[in-house]
């Protein structure tokens, strides 16, 4: 008996093959058999598939007839969860509030994240809107919203995600005037920023550590991602990478190096005009989005539950997929670490003479 799957051609176009009635297909011997996958004898040899996903679209067309649609329900929508989170710890879960600034890159990845882990309250903020560029690494881009703000986007999908969730939106963005209310009654603070808003991230970290409240950020850095995490009565963001009073574009540098200690992702950059600190731009991959949300939320999940390993700063952690490289870092003192203080020296070098860093920089 020759069986196999059809990608165009009907069952009842199959020359050999009969109308039957529901229960099952003789097969050669003359005994019925099971039609659950739908396999029949053929005299040609690409003839299943159609007729499976004919049935299935039949089942699936009747079983909605008259239905009544799937109410939510938050046990079952993340039940698959349970096992790397007991059932107490998924309950402890809903409970939660998590604030993220960014709706771009990483920031729209970490929400859906957080969601599915299930989360129960958000507070997001982000002033940009959705534009074509945004297409290779942002989770709410799409043709459809183009030009739309990426938190009303951004609410959209989470709320599709989960119905039950509270979602405060702040569609100006993080600023001195709203920033207590952003991290109020906040248990982290998951970090989205673009790279070259370090304003607004210096004053979310540093009302952070005001307030207790732990911060965790992660870069995508070329096919990979770099995390670090500050809690507490630990190092704080300033402490640091060390930015006072220091120029713009060198506070640009201080936070790259420190960001990225071990530096894995340089050497595969295939063609550095792409980066540019002068016009505030570089590359990005989604995988590297991926990657930071994969390390990011689980940082947050492990702060959230009081359980496993949390490596606050000047601990941080580097892992590249294009290398097949993961390091851990510690650097004490951050960028004051002579290690750090000499790829500064080099980096601050390099610029100057390709006329980036000036005095007034």
């Amino acid at each position: 008996m020759r069986v196999g799957l059809s990608l165009d051609r009907p069952i009842s176009s199959v020359e050999g093959v009969e109308d039957r009635e529901p229960g099952g297909w003789p097969d050669q011997s003359g005994q019925a058999i099971d039609t659950t996958l739908s396999f029949v004898k053929l005299d040609h040899p690409d003839t299943l598939r159609t007729a499976k996903r004919s049935r299935l679209t039949e089942a699936g067309s009747s079983s909605m007839v008259g239905a009544t649609p799937l109410e939510f329900d938050r046990d079952e929508a993340f039940s698959r969860n349970i096992g790397w989170i007991t059932r107490e710890e998924h309950r402890t879960l809903a409970e939660k509030t998590v604030a993220i600034a960014g709706m771009g890159g990483v920031g729209g990845v970490h929400l859906t994240n957080l969601v599915r882990m299930g989360i129960g309250s958000f507070r997001i903020a982000d002033f940009d809107r959705f534009e074509l560029a945004n297409m290779n690494r942002q989770a709410g881009a799409s043709m459809s919203n183009l030009g739309r703000e990426k938190v009303e986007v951004m609410k959209e999908i989470a709320l599709d995600l989960n119905p039950e969730l509270d979602v405060r939106t702040f569609s100006e963005g993080v600023t001195r005037s709203n920033v207590e209310e952003f991290l109020e009654d906040v248990d982290v603070y998951v970090d989205g920023i673009d790279f070259f808003a370090l304003d607004a991230r210096r004053l979310l970290f540093a009302v952070c550590a005001e307030r207790g409240i732990p911060a965790v950020t992660a870069a995508p850095l070329g096919m990979g991602a770099s995390l670090m995490t500050f809690l507490p009565g630990k190092m704080t963001f300033e402490q640091y990478f060390r930015l006072k009073g220091k120029p713009r574009v060198e506070q640009l540098i201080r936070f790259l190096v420190g960001l990225t200690p071990a530096h894995l992702h340089s050497s595969y950059l295939v063609d550095p005009d792409a980066v540019s600190f002068e016009e505030e731009r570089g590359p990005s991959t989604p995988m590297a989005v991926s990657m930071c949300a994969g390390m990011a939320v689980t940082e947050a999940l492990k702060i959230m539950l009081g359980r496993g390993k949390v490596h606050a700063a000047p601990h941080g952690l580097h892992f590249d997929a294009y290398r097949n490289k993961f390091v851990h870092t510690w650097r004490p003192g951050g960028n004051a670490n002579p290690w750090h203080r000499l790829m500064l020296a080099l980096a601050l070098r390099k610029f100057s003479r390709d006329g980036v860093v000036t005095p007034d920089s």
